[in-house]
């Protein structure tokens, strides 16, 4: 994914979905589908918690990166 943006959309069927902007054709990277009574509950503020869904999942994926780099000492470690 490096050298790309990515966009967050919504798609004409109510999908979310996380893609590369400069390929529209391409198969998303995340897609997310809302149960009615999700979308009712959260009264039109579905795209919102799709990027806070999103944004964690990137998160997570960079912390994982960074763990598994040689370099990585974690914030929480103690010398003695």
């Amino acid at each position: 994914m490096t050298g790309s943006f990515l966009e967050i959309i919504e798609l004409p069927s109510g999908e979310i979905v996380l893609r590369r902007s400069d390929e529209e054709d391409a198969e998303p990277l995340i897609k997310m589908t809302f149960s009615k009574e999700v979308l009712e509950y959260l009264q039109g503020d579905h795209f919102d918690v799709a990027k806070a869904m999103i944004d964690a999942c990137i998160n997570e994926v960079e912390r994982k990166s960074d763990m598994e780099s040689e370099d990585y000492i974690p914030d929480d470690r103690v010398l003695h």
